[in-house]
């Protein structure tokens, strides 16, 4: 039995290859670096993460980047012993007619690398792919972004050939298909299969309206019809599946000639019919605060990855195994999914940080994050706020379960009430949590809890007497459902909540604006002063329970 998701917590826009008997699995990891998330597997129901190859200012320059912008919907393919990934970097996306989306190609001999510096294709749009045809030639496809004001934004899907040896696009550029009436066309993929070949495109937008349509041609350049049974896969007409959101799929034949397609979904909770986040102290009246019914369903989770096995018989076109386009939670197989729990306790006894890690829009440098001048210590260098889309010193992971707990040891001593470092529970720039050590001159070393919501900004500064001038702090934050908690503690056995619970809903793709993102917690440092003051962590422990 395979349970789903498989890759829980912020793993959007899958894209699947075999290669023998191993199979990899790439997503979108947005403004996060480094870029592209692969995890491999050899039953299709467990998986690891095992690399991220976009890992140099080279291949991946995100500082500026929008929220959600950088890395958007990767291609993942092998042909001739040579993996290639195709990517955009999404520079511009929201507010203007215009999209600025650069898409790319690396490649490499073996899944770890070493990945190639970027090949330059185009920018017509968004969600490039690859496809190796059995003919030999390869062929490259993007959904095409049409600015005007007087047409369809989502213009159909681009193909053009790509010369390897050139290491170019080549010939004509042909618009192949238009879309079906879901519309908002994207994500396309190409298979062959008996005679035809199989285009496979996302539609419907990437939230509760998200769908499969498959269309299918005879010659590569169509015109391709569409699946009567158009979406083939969808929860749009399943409100209550445990699985929402499912669309931008994959598909994957295994040794013996099976098909799966993985695909993205997201696990909403219900939040109350008012938001309590949406105060009169903000600024917003009782109507703004009521919220329609898809308002209350948030993924604060982000959106994550699913799997569903098919049954395509010859000439014929995909469906689900189990029936229907609804996506399933559990899927028969031979194969048996182990119980996930992505626990992390680490030291900072490595010359290196754990692999789940990510920074902000840039590679991690010793300017900004040391692990060396105070061996079995995490030091940050205190930067930009939590705001900047520039230069944050900032390290974090996702949060992969309903139900956590993350705590860590920090030694700061600041002198400056724009010096602030502690543990932070991010969405992006606009929603975030923040509690962290400062300085003011009616307190000395004190904490306080920082908050965005929506962009609104605030604070919370506790009643109780101040920290000790020096020493270490240990923090916490703990996470369930639609409810977080700060608390701190000075000997890591009595431990004083910090603040009120807070609504974790915020920092989800459904609140306020549309993201693409999930919710991360980590470690963060900032100095607002320019001087860089460090902040010392000993450990970080991320718990799942």
């Amino acid at each position: 039995m395979i349970c789903n998701p498989i890759l829980r917590g912020f793993n959007p826009d899958p894209s699947i290859v075999r290669v023998g008997e191993d199979y990899y699995i790439a997503t979108s990891t947005f403004e996060w670096f480094p870029g592209v998330q692969i995890h491999h597997s050899r039953d299709l129901a467990n998986w690891e993460l095992v690399t991220r190859p976009l890992n140099r200012p080279s291949q991946l320059d995100m500082i500026g980047n929008p929220d959600s912008g950088g890395v958007w919907a990767p291609c993942l393919s092998h042909c001739d012993g040579v993996f290639y990934l195709v990517y955009t970097d999404v520079k511009q996306w929201t507010g203007t007619r215009h999209k600025i989306t650069h898409n790319y190609l690396v490649t490499a001999p073996d899944i770890h690398g070493p990945w190639s510096d970027p090949i330059y294709l185009d920018s017509s749009g968004f969600d490039a792919s690859l496809f190796h045809d059995r003919n030999g030639r390869k062929w490259y496809l993007s959904m095409i972004w049409d600015h005007r004001a007087d047409k369809n934004q989502f213009a159909g899907t681009l193909l053009q050939e790509y010369d390897p040896q050139g290491k170019t696009l080549v010939g004509p550029r042909k618009n192949i298909f238009l879309g079906s009436e879901l519309k908002l066309t994207e994500g396309p993929h190409l298979y062959q299969k008996d005679g035809y070949y199989y285009l496979l495109t996302a539609e419907g937008g990437t939230s509760y309206d998200h769908a499969v349509t498959m269309a299918r041609s005879t010659a590569i350049d169509g015109p391709y019809e569409i699946d009567p049974n158009n979406p083939f896969i969808s929860s749009r007409y399943a409100p209550q599946a445990p699985l929402q959101k499912a669309g931008h799929a994959s598909l994957v034949e295994t040794a013996d000639s099976q098909w799966y397609a993985v695909h993205l979904c997201g696990r909403p909770i219900e939040v109350a019919s008012s938001d309590k986040a949406l105060s009169p102290e903000n600024g917003h009246s009782s109507a703004q605060r009521a919220l329609a019914p898809e308002q209350r369903r948030r993924c604060i989770l982000g959106r994550e990855t699913a799997i569903q096995k098919l049954d395509w018989p010859d000439g014929d076109w995909p469906r689900l195994a189990h029936g229907g386009r609804t996506p399933a939670l559990n899927i028969e197989s031979s194969a048996q999914s182990t119980p996930q729990n992505h626990t992390l306790r680490t030291d900072f006894d490595s010359p290196s940080l754990n692999i789940n890690f990510q920074s902000l829009r840039r590679p991690i440098e010793k300017s900004w994050l040391d692990l060396e001048s105070r061996p079995g210590w995490l030091r940050l260098y205190g930067q930009e706020p939590s705001t900047s889309t520039f230069r944050q010193s900032l390290i974090a992971r996702r949060i992969q379960s309903f139900d956590t707990e993350t705590s860590t040891a920090i030694e700061f001593s600041p002198n400056s009430f724009k010096q602030l470092a502690g543990l932070i529970a991010y969405y992006d720039t606009a929603n975030h949590y923040f509690l962290h050590l400062t300085h003011d001159e009616e307190n000395g070393r004190h904490l306080r809890i920082l908050k965005y919501d929506a962009g609104v900004y605030s604070e919370f500064v506790p009643a109780e007497p101040s920290l000790p001038q020096s020493g270490i702090v240990y923090l916490r934050v703990s996470i369930k459902m639609a409810t977080l908690q700060f608390s701190y503690s000075l000997d890591q056995v009595s431990w004083r909540e910090v603040g009120p619970a807070y609504d974790s809903t915020i920092l989800s793709d459904d609140y306020n604006t549309l993201g693409f993102t999930g919710a991360f917690v980590g470690l963060s440092a900032q100095d607002l002063s320019g001087q860089g003051l460090p902040a010392d962590f000993d450990w970080f422990h991320y718990r799942e329970k």
